[in-house]
């Protein structure tokens, strides 16, 4: 039949047709350092992800020694969230960083579950206690994963309204998002953004080996980034090791080189170990830019694991959903949505 309707393509007819960066970034001894967004601010390649800082596998004094060596031997982005571990991460940063000036040494990033003022609020107040700190370099609205989470962010009473007057107060520089779930929620993230005038400065996301076969970000979500000079923030290199587990023929330091090979501004990686730095750190000084074919090549090793999304499984799974799990630290709905809403029996 003509004109008949046709659902959407969710997967691409070239895994490797990709956005590759353009300049690896700038060497200064171990480590590569590329441009935040539009910013001059200049942030290392490797990011520490603070989930895994705070885990109970390490003490509170491994925790710090292994910030100051991440930032000693260069890293100077740190990953956070106000939800990680019952705060237990960022409890843990803010001791790193309150000793020997290392505050003033990296660019600091936490994210907030709030979704409405009040609460938003509230948790960038409490970040800022626990991190010892008297500004925030990057916040974030955390796990925006669901279609209606844009609404509530950008609504009258939402947590947006927080960020921006936190801005304004000089408590935060930057204001971004992340999420795990799906790209499209992403762009509908970045719409009602564009609907309200706001510019975001960085946008977290998925991008691993396994991401170009799947409801892929890369391919979805980071030319528009690009496109409109919104830093990337790489995540789920590993899927915290749940990638590995696909036995794919594919060692560990290609996962990181595939995502350093994106136009990334920081890719952020659990290191909760010397193996785990030691490895993000060989990742950067062996990176060497990839062209098509090379990523092609890589790809087609990752496809037979990758087809269905099982292995990521923040995509296709409640595993990753921190929000869903103590929707709590969302926040009431904001007063007008309470106000018109039917009692539910």
């Amino acid at each position: 039949m003509p004109n008949t309707p046709v659902l959407p393509v969710s997967r691409v007819a070239d895994p490797a047709d990709l956005l590759f960066v353009t300049d690896p970034g700038e060497r200064r001894g171990d480590m590569l350092y590329r441009r935040f967004g539009t910013t001059d601010e200049m942030i290392s390649a490797i990011g520490m992800g603070g989930f895994h800082l705070g885990k109970s596998v390490l003490t509170d004094d491994e925790a710090v020694r292994l910030v100051h060596e991440g930032v000693d031997r260069g890293i100077n982005f740190i990953d956070n969230c106000w939800d990680y571990n019952e705060g237990r991460s960022e409890l843990r940063v803010g001791t790193a960083l309150s000793q020997a000036e290392y505050r003033d040494k990296v660019y600091l990033m936490t994210k907030i579950d709030g979704r409405t003022k009040q609460e938003a609020a509230r948790q960038i107040d409490t970040s800022l206690m626990r991190m010892r700190t008297d500004r925030i370099d990057l916040v974030q609205h955390h796990e925006i994963i669901r279609f209606d989470d844009p609404d509530r962010v950008f609504a009258e009473g939402g947590a947006m309204e927080a960020l921006v007057e936190a801005k304004q107060a000089g408590k935060l520089r930057h204001i971004g998002f992340t999420g795990h779930k799906d790209p499209r929620i992403h762009l509908q993230m970045l719409a009602v953004a564009e609907e309200h005038g706001f510019h975001f400065d960085a946008v977290q996301m998925p991008l691993n080996i396994m991401d170009a076969h799947f409801r892929s970000f890369a391919h979805g979500v980071l030319p528009y980034l690009v496109g409109h000079g919104i830093a990337v923030l790489g995540m789920k290199s590993f899927g915290d090791g749940v990638l590995l587990k696909s036995d794919a023929p594919i060692r560990p330091i290609e996962y990181l080189h595939y995502s350093l090979n994106l136009p990334t501004s920081v890719v952020i990686t659990g290191i909760q170990n010397r193996r785990d730095l030691d490895q993000a750190f060989e990742a950067v000084r062996s990176f060497q830019p990839m062209d098509k074919a090379g990523v092609a090549e890589l790809l087609s090793r990752s496809r037979p694991y990758a087809l269905e999304g099982k292995y990521e499984l923040f995509k296709t799974s409640a595993t990753f959903d921190g929000t869903a799990k103590s929707a709590e630290w969302l926040g009431d709905e904001v007063e007008a949505v309470q106000q018109l809403a039917p009692v539910m029996e």
